[in-house]
């Protein structure tokens, strides 16, 4: 099993910042990606951004050049910079792994259970 660890969500009036941080643990091969999604009540999870075990990148168009993901390969650990919030990025963020617990096996989806990231405006 793998478990992920988020923190860093809170409050903060629009134009502020925020960090939030994720921890995979457990017994896993390699990770083979790890993101942030983001959810409000009555909607579907979406991608915010998202790092694939090479480096490359994903962001979703709402967050390209206020958002940045970021990793310590060495702590299992992704990070997600937020500036310039607003209230429509209000959501609970959820940290999202694709592990693999065999090389060369099919990854598997691995979820946290959510920071909330609360913006007034």
């Amino acid at each position: 099993q793998v478990q992920l660890e988020e923190s860093g969500g809170g409050w903060v009036q629009a134009g502020g910042s925020l960090r939030l941080s994720c921890v995979a643990s457990g017994r896993f091969a390699s990770i083979a990606s790890m993101g942030w999604y983001r959810q409000t009540p009555g909607n579907e999870r979406v991608p915010v951004a998202v790092m694939a075990s090479g480096g490359g990148t994903f962001y979703a168009d709402s967050v390209k050049d206020r958002f940045s993901i970021s990793r310590d390969s060495t702590k299992n650990t992704i990070y997600l910079q937020m500036s310039n919030l607003n209230p429509a990025d209000a959501a609970v963020y959820v940290c999202n792994a694709q592990v693999r617990h065999t090389l060369g096996r099919p990854a598997r989806d691995y979820w946290g259970q959510g920071t909330q990231v609360t913006v007034s405006s």
